[in-house]
């Protein structure tokens, strides 16, 4: 499995490769770093592809729902796996790192997409001229993924073998050991990993398949059920509420307890402190208002201050990692490296080549402003330079945020472009529906190519551990990126026409209502609410200095709290199965297989969503006849089995020697 001259870890990898190196020292890929290795293949390729279409349908369904969209690098990596060992391929190791990497495209593109452009059928339901085309999301969601591929690939070295062993890449340490176990044990184990998978998938999927089509137990559980609870909601307006989806469980799990916490501790304080404030203590105006009004027109909007003011930190604290690597792209555009020629594990696509092609990408993407956009060549330069200064600005931003924590302020990200683009746009002239239209796809390219840039450096990360082929990992990212960017764009489009994204019943696509929040008033002439934003920032600002995550806290603020509430409860059980044994090999064991399960969850739940919605689009409405009471209590029941067969299926692992 390895040439490299480095002892083995139980894991695979070189016992060196998750620490600093020494002054003298290198670090030897799995695969031989200098030989031909195995990789693009049409078996790669292609399910590559299918991966990135698949992944990209579910991903969408869920991060509408919930506003939170999952890592599908691990569950690819673990399908990769599986097949080539069923299939008996031999020297799979590097196919498997470019399936992944393909697959991986959905994850981004996703995230991109669905954080700005719902925003734009949002406002349509107040402003029916405001039009939305499948081309505008799909070319969007496009030239922002290429961007954000081309922006980075100058700053790969930097990132992933310069930094070596300085940051921990999270995201890219657990995929890169599924591959590498997988490789290095044979059919057996990994074959066991990919039922245990596919076994998660299908309980997630058909108990999130059940509840969202035939409503057989309640979708949410809530305080308010009970008189009461609904006697102190009436007095206190304090209101318990939990979603018993099966993804959401899963995503709390992975999330962990640390972070899945300070999520809840931003919802608690805005349920549980500022809407009984204002509830019981305010206006007239704001007694009679509902908790939910109290949320949406009120509360949320501190949220959305310091989700902003979240993104603002992490850009001046990367500030110092933004010079360095403008700097290191600078010397490999004049050639000012060492002279000895580059083996294959360490060659990128040429610096001329990737300056060519990004200057193709910005043409086309002030081709596209002018001509599908804004029809004034000005107002559509101005929209371009916008775009271009900040997503190659933040491109490292995104890439060390993934490579500290594994999770990218990219929403953060966004929304202050949109307020900065908005304040332009405003001031030359271009305001009102065209205005709204303009800025919402303008912060679609900037949030799918920051969201490109974070994930991006994951897969490159797994090829440097295992000794893959950058310039082959970067030139077929591309594919994947167009096939991902029509299968968002298709799937946005059959959401919205199912279930909208106002009113009951509708998707709730939070980060996308945030933009649209910010959007309206500043486009149409309306009251922004600046007291609520500014309190929200001063807010990220004090947790900021107090070392509290103040991106994670905020995104509780925004984020209703029925969908926050499992967050906690999977990172409950997570900590639970992390520490359910004395001996820390078994704790460790049992950990990565609720990860694995807790994957399958997501995974399944998000896939059946897509069904759901299909089964309805095709025009199958079922009502349930149980009553009200009843589907609250079977709801509870249900969660509580899924929450068990989570603890119990963690804990089977078979015994350390």
């Amino acid at each position: 499995m390895s040439n490299s001259q480095e002892p083995l870890t139980p894991t695979g990898l070189p016992e060196n490769a998750f620490r600093e190196l020494a002054a003298d020292e290198q670090y030897s890929p799995v695969m031989h770093p200098a030989h031909d290795q195995q990789e693009v293949t049409p078996y790669s390729v292609i399910t590559g592809l299918v991966m990135a279409i698949v992944f990209s349908a579910a991903a969408a369904y869920l991060g509408l729902k919930v506003g939170q969209v999952f890592e599908a690098a691990i569950p690819i990596a673990i399908i990769a796996v599986g097949l080539s060992n069923a299939l008996g391929k031999k020297n799979s190791l590097g196919q498997n790192v470019i399936i992944q990497s393909i697959g991986a495209c959905s994850g981004v593109i996703v995230a991109g997409a669905i954080f700005t452009l719902p925003a734009l059928f949002i406002l349509q339901a107040k402003y029916p001229d405001i039009t939305v085309q499948f081309y505008q999301i799909f070319l969007s969601s496009l030239l922002g993924g290429i961007l954000g591929i081309l922006f980075f690939i100058p700053f790969r070295r930097y990132f992933v073998k310069d930094m070596h062993g300085k940051y921990p890449f999270p995201e890219a340490t657990a995929t890169t050991q599924v591959l590498i176990s997988g490789a290095g044990s044979g059919a057996s184990k990994e074959g066991g990993q990919a039922k245990t998978l596919i076994s998660a998938m299908l309980v997630g999927g058909i108990y999130d398949y059940c509840v969202a089509t035939f409503g057989w137990w309640a979708e949410t559980v809530t305080s308010t059920a009970s008189a009461w609870g609904t006697a102190i909601m009436d007095k206190t307006r304090l209101v318990l509420s939990c979603n018993t989806g099966a993804a959401l469980l899963g995503l709390g799990y992975i999330v962990g307890l640390k972070y899945a916490f300070v999520i809840f501790a931003g919802s608690i304080f805005v349920w549980w402190i500022v809407i009984p404030l204002l509830g019981t203590y305010g206006s007239p105006e704001f007694q009679a208002m509902t908790t939910d009004a109290l949320f949406s027109d009120f509360a949320r909007k501190m949220g959305i201050g310091g989700i902003a003011m979240a993104g603002v930190i992490g850009i001046i604290k990367s500030w110092p990692i933004i010079m360095q690597a403008v700097g290191l792209a600078a010397r490999e555009l004049k050639g000012k490296q060492t002279g000895a020629k580059e083996v294959r594990w360490q060659t990128d696509i040429s610096m001329k080549h990737v300056v060519f092609f990004s200057a193709l990408a910005l043409i086309a993407v002030l081709l596209f402003f002018w001509f599908g956009v804004i029809s004034t060549l000005w107002q559509a330069v101005v929209a371009w330079l916008v775009v271009a200064v900040i997503a190659f600005l933040f491109t490292t931003v995104a890439a060390n945020a993934i490579a500290i924590v594994g999770s990218n302020p990219v929403s953060g990200m966004t929304l202050m472009t949109l307020i900065i683009a908005s304040a332009i746009f405003v001031g030359i002239g271009l305001s009102g529906t065209s205005g709204i239209v303009a800025s919402m796809v303008i912060g679609g390219v900037v949030c799918t190519a920051l969201s490109m840039a974070g994930g991006f450096v994951t897969d490159l990360k797994i090829g440097y551990w295992l000794g893959s082929t950058p310039k082959k990992q970067e030139s077929w990212k591309f594919l994947g990126t167009l096939v991902s960017a029509a299968t968002v764009g298709g799937v946005i489009m059959v959401l919205n026409q199912v279930y909208g994204f106002e009113g009951e019943n509708a998707l709730v696509a939070p980060q996308a209502n945030a933009m649209a929040s910010v959007i309206e008033p500043l486009m149409m002439g309306g009251d922004t609410p600046w007291i609520l934003y500014m309190t929200g920032a001063i807010l990220a600002l004090i947790l900021n200095w107090l070392g509290v995550p103040a991106l994670a806290f905020c995104l509780g603020m925004f984020i209703p709290l029925s969908l926050n509430t499992p967050m906690l409860v999977g990172g409950a059980v997570a900590y639970f199965v992390s520490n359910s044994s004395k001996n820390q090999k078994v704790n460790d064991a049992r950990r990565d297989r609720g990860t694995l399960i807790s994957s399958g969850l997501i995974a399944g739940g998000a896939l059946f969503g897509v069904f759901a919605a299909i089964t309805r689009f095709a025009g199958f409405e079922y009502t349930s006849p149980l009553s009200f009471e009843l589907t609250q209590i079977l709801g509870c029941v249900a969660y509580a089995l899924l929450i068990i067969y989570l603890l119990t299926s963690s804990k089977k692992v078979k015994p350390l020697r």
